[in-house]
């Protein structure tokens, strides 16, 4: 077997380490750059909260029109749910309420649960 040293990169997670403080970190942000690009927010005012004060996502903001649901057609609701959500497992903790309430509504998003859903992105 082969001593390499010290990892510094494992399945796109980065490792940093500072022995004299003794830290260690993790840190997504190339994938976390690839998804803001993927769903076109990477040059988006960066957000501080994954979820607003006040913001309440129902099942009354679905749309209920079949032009409602056709202007949501193309939206990457469910991609974009699941983007986050490899992060939430892996290094981001934090936006696990956000991507919780977000996710109820994969089946039928209105413009509101996409809303949330970029402001989710725009946090991480």
């Amino acid at each position: 077997m082969k001593d390499l040293g010290e990892a510094a990169y494992i399945l796109g997670i980065k490792i940093y380490r500072d022995r004299s403080r003794r830290l260690i970190g993790l840190s997504q942000s190339t994938y976390l750059d690839k998804i803001l690009k993927k769903f076109k927010m990477d040059q988006a005012k960066k957000g501080f909260l994954p979820v607003l004060q006040g913001v309440k996502l129902s099942r009354t903001q679905c749309p209920t029109t079949a032009e409602d649901r056709e202007k949501m057609k193309d939206v990457p609701y469910a991609s974009a749910i699941g983007s986050i959500m490899y992060a939430m497992l892996c290094t981001r903790p934090d936006v696990c309420l956000a991507i919780s309430l977000a996710g109820r509504y994969q089946s039928n998003p209105g413009v509101d649960h996409w809303t949330a859903v970029k402001n989710i992105l725009k946090s991480t």
